[in-house]
């Protein structure tokens, strides 16, 4: 008799003593049909908790019989509590668990069902249906004999419990008499080897022809009924391939054809599984454009006849009884990937169950709100493995990418378009709808365009809350950093539509300076790096100004779809306030939106606006309340104080004072240094006249973001911009790939700081680079030995305050000036995806809540 054990299941032996169930077991482990990890036993338990696996009772008086029994079902308690802990996590983990033991009794089984319905894994039955005579004999020839009284009650027990056992939720129940048994390993169908790759089709809904303008584009070519790619790619749909949409009864042949042909695959679906159950002659209410599929067969059946129909509703109906929940894309057995419709939990990934079924169908529904539409949880907030989830369903403007997972279904019969996603490359395919074919009521489309400007609600930001990025990382704002962040939202910044970015803080080098003089030194910027693995490098020169993002848009209607704005852009702060007052913020924007135009640059980039992350200059511009107040009094009166000082001590007589004049003509040198660094950054302005920008990323365009551009080509487009620019300035910088440009570096940066120059700022080459999976500082600033008088005091190079300063710890501010880059590219991520100012805003709040840590704000 073959048995077939699929992938992960808990299999119950089920047969009194002597039956032969540990022979039957040891048989097919010596015959390598099984491993002996996968036999779970009874016998073996006790011995594991009691050190005996039996009691002899034969021997023993009435009474002893009572005692001894008593002992044998306190040891069996134990036993069986610590083998159904080890058969939960097996079921955990989706392994086999073979239970030696009688499980004659219901409440025996009824554990093994709990278990499995926890975990989703299926429960079969193995009954040892062994005559009562041959028990019987078995016994005598055993070691320790069971006793004829207990076979026979065994016997019986049996064959008073094979009718329940035939109506409890067993997957297949399997009968042996004297047959030898074979097991069959059913391979897991869920699996799929990625082999030349995937191509993932988003929800297609009936429309037929769209789908046909992305196969050609994702290059399959038409051969006979079925169409198939050069390299070997298949395709795999996240289903809902029919219903809403015009050609339904087509969409469904070809990917019918597909199947059949072992060149594509399809998930289950929630519009998929309400048509197959019509189409098996299930009595199903036809809504929600499903209705429309029975107009089409209705059309069908009148121009093929009621045989051709019934004949093509049932191959319709097999392929989509048969579409699992979800696939995993594995590399070289390795998971990399799943598929399904709405989405899945961790631990229903390779599993199959009635409950995990109608999970990948309809999502995570909470509840319904008031015109009984369901109001969906975030299930991908809980995503925590590092499988890649692609999914479907719930309709996004943009291909939606969080926490590791991708939805594509981009509303195609709403209007909107057809996605593929391209697995392993992970790239990103689509075609335009050519028709809302759904109209506009209940259009997640339109609706999602109509609301999203919507306000944000307040409740989920103000416990605190957590930022999912695209790439996996899970970002916690505690309670205290979230209300002094929605404060500053509150009263301060420009309205959240157009805070996009807040630019993150940016990290010292990680360690002092190891030559006895300085404080930071680019040498140890250079080591952090190497010491991750990063050999290319680039300094870019530090301009002393102000932080500011720029937005500027190709013209007003662009601004007022994006940014909710009626000015051509705007320009923020590093903490999203307006840059400048009214009327000269207007100005400004104007007059960089004149330069771009200039230079044709929208049309050259293909671009409807652009982001940028720029210093702008003076710093007396925005500083010069900070510069009056204090840097220039401090200056002042420290010149002042200092030279009379040393006036008094040279006019003193008859007592020594040398020391103490040299002492104080080294401070008033440094109290003139002092002086001399800050009024570098300043210059007068009049009204625009004078105002330098030097932008240092060109962050984002409207087609993509620009974060897998290397910083040359972000230092490249700052040098396109400065040319024959009034307003615009070039930013030196310097690429290193040796130890001669390691040293180079270090002479450009000692000779501009020596006379006052901020310093540099030492970047991987790449925009993004990590380190065994880690993504590493974006930027490291290494500032001037005389610049750093303005930060930590102008005698701050005195040897005791320079021993006490270079014990300073920065990894507080490493470690936010990560997170704070994290947020700000998830940020930029959502707000070219057109994602709902919402979702782009909880990354600007995040980040300018973690701007609230305290941290040494001269680091």
């Amino acid at each position: 008799m073959q048995f077939k054990l699929p992938n992960g299941a808990i299999v119950l032996l089920i047969g009194p003593s002597n039956s032969g169930k540990t022979t039957l077991l040891q048989s097919l482990v010596d015959s390598d049909q099984l491993l002996e990890s996968e036999i779970i036993s009874s016998d073996y338990y006790r011995r594991l908790v009691a050190d005996i696996d039996f009691i002899e009772l034969s021997s023993v008086s009435k009474d002893d019989e009572d005692i001894i029994y008593e002992e044998y079902q306190r040891i069996s308690e134990q036993a069986f509590q610590a083998l159904h802990t080890i058969v939960e996590a097996r079921a955990k983990l989706n392994r086999v668990s073979i239970i030696d033991a009688t499980n004659l009794r219901g409440f025996e089984r009824a554990k093994y069902f709990e278990i499995a319905k926890r975990n989703h894994v299926p429960v079969l039955a193995l009954i040892l249906n062994t005559p009562k005579e041959q028990l019987l004999a078995r016994d005598v020839l055993r070691d320790n004999p069971r006793g004829r009284k207990r076979v026979l009650q065994q016997f019986n027990t049996l064959k008073y419990e094979l009718k329940a056992i035939k109506k409890e939720p067993f997957a297949k129940i399997y009968k042996v008499n004297d047959e030898s048994v074979e097991i069959v390993r059913e391979p897991n169908k869920l699996y799929l080897e990625i082999e030349s790759g995937f191509d993932i089709i988003g929800d297609i809904h009936g429309c037929y022809d769209e789908m046909l303008v992305l196969l050609k584009d994702l290059g399959y070519e038409q051969r006979g009924d079925v169409y198939i790619h050069p390299a070997g790619r298949r395709l795999i749909s996240v289903g809902d391939i029919m219903s809403r949409g015009p050609k339904s009864i087509e969409t469904m042949q070809f990917w019918l054809n597909q199947i059949e042909a072992g060149l594509s695959f399809m998930t289950d679906s929630n519009h998929g599984w309400k048509i197959a159950r019509w189409l098996d002659g299930k009595n199903v209410s036809l809504n929600h454009g499903d209705e429309l599929v029975q107009q089409e067969f209705t059309e069908y059946e009148k121009e093929h006849g009621e045989e051709a129909a019934k004949a093509l509703k049932e191959r319709f109906a097999s392929m989509l009884l048969k579409a699992p929940s979800h696939y995993i894309l594995t590399k070289n057995k390795i998971t990399k990937a799943v598929v399904t419709h709405a989405g899945i939990k961790d631990h229903y990934i390779g599993k199959e169950s009635k409950r995990i079924s109608d999970f990948c169908r309809y999502g995570d529904i909470q509840q319904t709100d008031s015109s009984s539409k369901p109001v969906r949880g975030d299930w991908f907030s809980q995503h925590k493995t590092s499988e890649l989830i692609i999914w479907g369903h719930d309709v996004k403007v943009q291909p939606f990418k969080a926490n590791r997972t991708i939805n594509i279904d981009q509303g195609v019969v709403f209007g909107g378009e057809l996605t593929a996603f391209q697995y392993p490359e992970q790239t990103l395919r689509s075609v335009k709808a050519f028709a809302n074919y759904a109209g506009k009521e209940d259009n997640p489309i339109l609706e999602a365009e109509n609301k999203r400007f919507s306000p944000p609600n307040v409740a989920q930001f103000i416990n605190g809350f957590e930022v999912h990025t695209t790439s996996g990382d899970q970002i916690a704002i505690p309670k205290e950093n979230a209300m002094a962040a929605m404060e500053t939202f509150s009263h301060y910044t420009l309205p959240l539509e157009q805070v996009i970015y807040i630019p993150p803080t940016m990290s010292p080098t990680p360690q002092t300076a190891a030559l006895p003089d300085y404080l930071e030194h680019p040498a140890e910027a250079f080591n952090y790096y190497k010491k991750n693995g990063i050999q290319k490098m680039i300094a870019e020169k530090k301009h002393m100004g102000s932080r500011a993002v720029i937005f500027i848009a190709k013209n007003r209607e662009v601004a007022k779809k994006l940014v909710n704005s009626d000015s051509l852009g705007y320009i923020t702060t590093r903490t999203g306030r307006a840059f400048f007052e009214k009327l000269q913020q207007q100005q400004m924007v104007e007059k960089i939106h004149a330069e771009l135009m200039a230079k044709n640059y929208f049309e050259q980039f293909d671009t409807s606006f652009v982001l940028m992350d720029a210093e702008i200059l003076p710093w007396n511009l925005k500083a010069h309340r900070l510069i009056d107040q204090q840097y220039e009094t401090v200056a002042e009166n420290a010149l002042m104080d200092r030279y009379k000082l040393i006036e008094k001590l040279k006019a003193t007589e008859h007592v020594d004072v040398t020391s103490w004049l040299e002492e104080y003509t080294d401070k008033y040198k440094n109290a003139a240094r002092f002086d001399a660094v800050f009024k570098n950054y300043c210059w007068p302005t009049n009204e625009l006249s004078g105002i330098q920008i030097a932008p240092f990323h060109i962050l984002a365009h409207s087609s993509s973001t620009n974060f897998h551009q290397p910083h040359s080509w972000h230092m490249q487009m700052n040098a396109h911009l400065a040319e024959n620019s009034s307003l615009f300035i070039a930013t030196e910088y310097r690429v290193i790939e040796s130890e001669q440009d390691k040293q180079e570096v270090i002479d450009w940066w000692q000779d501009m700081t020596e006379n006052g120059h901020e310093g540099i700022v030492i970047k991987p080459f790449d925009f993004l680079a990590y380190h065994k999976g880690k993504l590493l500082q974006p930027a490291i600033k290494v500032r001037g030995r005389e610049y750093l008088r303005i930060i930590y005091g102008m005698d701050y190079t005195d040897e005791a305050i320079m021993k006490k300063l270079k014990q300073r710890n920065p990894s507080r501010k490493m470690k936010n000036a990560l997170l704070e880059f994290k947020l700000g590219l998830e940020g930029i991520l959502r707000f070219v995806s057109l994602e709902s100012s919402n979702r782009v805003h909880e990354c600007a709040l995040a980040t300018l809540a973690l701007e609230s840590d305290t941290t040494d704000p001269r680091l």
